[in-house]
C-alpha cells in the first residue's frame, strides 16, 4: 500500500510542476505580476501540495485515532491506533520544514522576485511582514512545531482531541488567505474556504490513514467518509459558485474546479455504497480512495496558486478589500433586520446545534423519557440569537463600526452562552447516545464521557480558570494590537466571535451550568464569582468611552463610511453598549442561580424528611454510610 500511494504522490507531483512550469507567465500576466522565473512557477504549486497534504495526513491521523481507538483504562490508546499515531508524529516533521519553505516561497512570489534574490538581499522578514500568504504559513509552521513535539509524548486518546486545535488552526490559517480573502463578497468565501478546506483535508487525510491500517475502519469511520465528503461537495459548489462569474469554463481555475469535484463526487458515491449498500473491501478500495483525493489536492494546490476568475479584471474598492461588501446606508432597525449575509461558519453551527437538539429532544420523548421543555426553549432561542447576531446586519454593520460590534461582541459572550448553558446539551446526549457495549468500538458517549472526565476539561471548567478567561479577553482582545489585525479581516471577525462565544460558555457553565462539571462552587460562591465579574466588565465600558483616540482606527478610516463622521463618538457608544450590556444577562442568570438554589433546597429538606419518617433509619447505619463515603473519597 505504501508503495502504491508513493507512485501516485511522484505521479501527481510530476503533473503539477508541469503545469506550474507551462502555465507560469500566462498565470502571471493575468494578475498583473512580474514573472519571476521558471524556479517558483514550479516550486509554489509543488509546496503548496505537499505542504497541503501532510497537514492533511496529521489531521486525518489525529481523527483516525480519535474516532477508532480503543483506549485502556487510563487513556493510553492500542496497538492499531498507535500505528496510525506514528503516521502523524513522522510526517508532522515533514509538514513543518514544508511549512518554512513556503513562508519563503510565498514571500518571494508576493514581492515578484526569485526567492534566491531575496534571500541574499537580507529583505526576507520585510516580504514576509507585507504578505498575508507568508505570514499564514508562519502560523502553520509554528503549529506543526506544537504537534511535532507533542506528538513525541502524547499516547493518550485525550492528547490526540486536543492536538486537532492546532491543526485545525493551521488548515484555517491557510485557507483564509488569497483567492477567498479577498475582493467582493470576500467575507462569503473566507466562511466556505474555512469548512471547505477543513473537511477537504480531514476526508484527505481519513482516506490516507485508512489506506495505511490493515484493520477495517469501523462504522465511525465510514460515516466520517460520508459527512466530510457532503460538506466538501457542498462548499467546493459554493466557493466555485462565488469565484467563477456566471459558472464561465473559459479558465483553467474552472477546469480544475470541476475535475475536482467530479473526482470528489466518485468518492463520495462509493463511500455512501461501502456505508449503505455493502462495505468495501481492503485492499484496492482503499488504495484507490487515498489516491484519488491526493490528486483532488494538487488540482486544489493548482487552483490555489492563481488568481480567481472574478478577480482577474475587477476593480477593487476599499469596500471590496475591507468588507467584500457596500454599506451605502447607516444602520436602524429595519436594516439590522433585513440586511442578511448568511455566515457559512457561524450560522451553519448555530443551525446544526437547534436541529441535533431536537432530533435528541424527539428520540428521548419517544423512548418514555421526560425533558424540561424550558431547556429547549432556551436552547433554541441561544440558536436563533446566534444565527440572527452572525449573519443578519448586526455582523454586516459590526464589521464596519465599533458600536455595532460592541453590541455584537456582547450578545455572543453575555447573552448566547447563557441560553445554551441552560439548554443543558451535554446531560441530554448522554441521555440519548447509546453506550458501545461490551467489546463493541467505543462511541460518541464514549468520547464525550472521557471528555467530560478529562484533566483538560477540569482546566477549562475550574470558576477561577473561567473567571480569568471571561474577564481578560475583552482587554486583551481590544486593548493590544490584537484587534487592529482581528478589525482587518473576516476571518478575524469569524475568530472573535468563536472566541467570545466559547469563553462566555465556559464561564456560565460554572455559574448555572446544568451539565455535570468536574468542579463546582456552592452556590453563595457562585453568586460572589458573579457579582466580582461586574466591575471589570463595567470598567472595560468606562476606559472605552473615555479614550481619546480610536481603537482600529486605521481599519476604520480606510472603510471611510460616508454617514459615520466621527469614529472616536462611535467608540464611545460602543463602550456605552458594553456598560449598559450586562444586566439582562446578570438578571437572568441570578434568577436561574435562586430557582436552582431553591430546587436544591427542596431536595435535600425532602431527603431529611425521608430519613427522619423512616422507621429503620438508626445510628449505627449512619456511621457506616459515613464511613463507606470517607473511603470512596480517600480513594478519588
Amino acid at each position: 500500500m505504501s508503495a502504491a500511494l508513493l507512485v501516485g504522490l511522484l505521479g501527481s507531483s510530476a503533473a503539477l510542476a508541469s503545469y506550474g512550469l507551462v502555465s507560469g507567465e500566462r498565470r502571471y500576466a493575468a494578475a498583473g505580476n512580474p514573472y519571476p522565473g521558471g524556479f517558483l512557477c514550479v516550486a509554489e504549486p509543488l509546496g503548496y501540495f505537499f505542504a497541503s497534504l501532510a497537514t492533511a495526513v496529521c489531521l486525518g491521523a489525529l481523527l483516525y485515532v480519535v474516532i477508532a481507538a480503543r483506549p485502556e483504562h487510563d487513556g493510553l490508546i492500542d496497538a492499531a491506533a498507535f500505528r496510525i499515531h506514528l503516521v502523524a508524529e513522522r510526517v508532522s516533521v515533514i509538514w513543518l520544514g514544508l511549512a518554512v519553505g513556503m513562508a519563503v516561497i510565498q514571500a518571494a512570489h508576493d514581492a515578484g522576485v526569485a526567492p534566491s534574490r531575496l534571500l541574499d538581499s537580507g529583505a526576507l522578514p520585510d516580504a514576509v511582514g507585507a504578505s498575508d500568504g507568508a505570514r499564514a504559513w508562519i502560523v502553520a509552521a509554528i503549529c506543526a512545531l506544537v504537534v511535532a513535539v507533542a506528538l513525541r509524548f502524547i499516547t493518550r486518546w485525550v492528547g490526540h482531541v486536543v492536538l486537532l486545535i492546532p491543526v485545525v488552526i493551521a488548515v484555517a490559517a491557510t485557507a483564509v488567505t488569497g483567492n477567498a480573502g479577498q475582493g467582493p463578497d470576500h467575507d462569503y468565501t473566507t466562511s466556505a474556504a474555512i469548512v471547505f478546506t477543513l473537511v477537504l483535508a480531514a476526508l484527505t487525510g481519513l482516506k490516507t490513514a485508512t489506506a495505511l491500517t490493515t484493520a477495517t475502519p469501523g462504522r465511525a469511520v465510514q460515516v466520517m467518509h460520508v459527512a466530510c465528503g457532503a460538506l466538501t461537495l457542498s462548499y467546493g459548489a459554493v466557493l466555485l459558485y462565488l469565484l467563477i462569474p456566471g459558472w464561465s469554463l473559459d479558465s483553467d481555475f474552472a477546469h480544475l474546479g470541476l475535475a475536482a469535484g467530479l473526482l470528489v463526487t466518485l468518492v463520495w458515491l462509493f463511500d455512501c455504497w461501502s456505508l449503505f449498500v455493502r462495505p468495501a473491501g481492503r485492499g484496492v478500495a482503499r488504495i484507490a480512495g487515498a489516491l484519488t483525493m491526493m490528486v483532488v489536492i494538487a488540482a486544489v494546490a493548482a487552483m490555489a496558486i492563481q488568481t480567481a476568475p472574478r478577480y482577474v479584471a475587477h476593480q477593487f474598492s476599499a469596500w471590496d478589500v475591507f468588507l467584500g461588501y457596500e454599506l451605502p446606508h447607516p444602520p436602524n432597525v429595519i436594516t439590522l433586520a433585513t440586511v442578511w449575509r448568511f455566515d457559512s461558519l457561524v450560522g451553519t453551527l448555530g443551525v446544526v446545534l437547534a436541529v441535533a437538539y431536537v432530533i435528541a429532544y424527539v428520540r428521548l420523548r419517544k423512548n418514555g423519557n421526560a425533558w424540561p421543555v424550558g431547556r429547549l426553549i432556551a436552547w433554541l432561542i441561544g440558536c436563533v440569537v446566534l444565527v440572527f447576531t452572525s449573519s443578519s446586519g448586526v455582523r454586516a454593520y459590526g464589521s464596519a463600526m465599533f458600536s455595532v460590534h460592541m453590541a455584537e461582541h456582547m450578545t455572543l459572550n453575555m447573552f448566547v452562552p447563557v441560553l445554551l448553558v441552560l439548554g443543558g446539551p451535554v446531560t441530554l446526549a448522554l441521555r440519548v447516545l447509546p453506550a458501545a457495549g461490551e467489546g463493541r468500538p467505543p462511541g460518541p458517549r464514549e468520547w464525550l464521557t472521557w471528555l467530560l472526565h478529562s484533566r483538560v476539561t477540569a482546566f477549562l471548567s475550574h470558576p477561577i480558570t473561567a473567571f480569568i478567561l471571561f474577564v481578560a479577553s475583552p482587554y486583551i482582545v481590544y486593548f493590544t494590537p490584537l484587534f487592529d489585525i482581528l478589525v482587518r479581516y473576516h476571518w478575524g471577525h469569524e475568530f472573535m466571535a468563536v472566541h467570545f462565544l466559547i469563553v462566555g460558555y465556559l464561564f456560565y457553565w460554572a455559574i448555572i451550568g446544568i451539565d455535570p462539571g468536574p468542579r463546582r462552587l456552592p452556590y453563595p460562591g457562585r453568586i460572589g464569582l458573579l457579582f466580582a465579574v461586574m466591575p471589570f466588565h463595567a470598567f472595560f465600558g468606562i476606559a472605552l468611552m473615555t479614550t481619546t483616540s480610536a481603537i482600529g482606527r486605521e481599519f476604520y478610516r480606510s472603510v471611510a463610511l460616508p454617514w459615520l463622521p466621527d469614529i472616536v463618538a462611535d467608540q464611545h457608544l460602543g463602550g456605552g453598549i458594553a456598560w449598559g450590556a450586562t444586566e439582562l444577562p446578570i438578571i437572568i442568570v441570578i434568577v436561574a442561580l435562586v430557582a436552582q438554589w431553591a430546587r436544591q433546597d427542596r431536595r435535600v429538606a425532602a431527603r431529611e424528611d425521608r430519613h427522619a419518617d423512616s422507621n429503620y433509619a438508626d445510628d449505627d447505619l449512619d456511621a457506616y454510610n459515613a464511613m463507606l463515603r470517607e473511603l470512596s473519597r480517600m480513594r478519588r
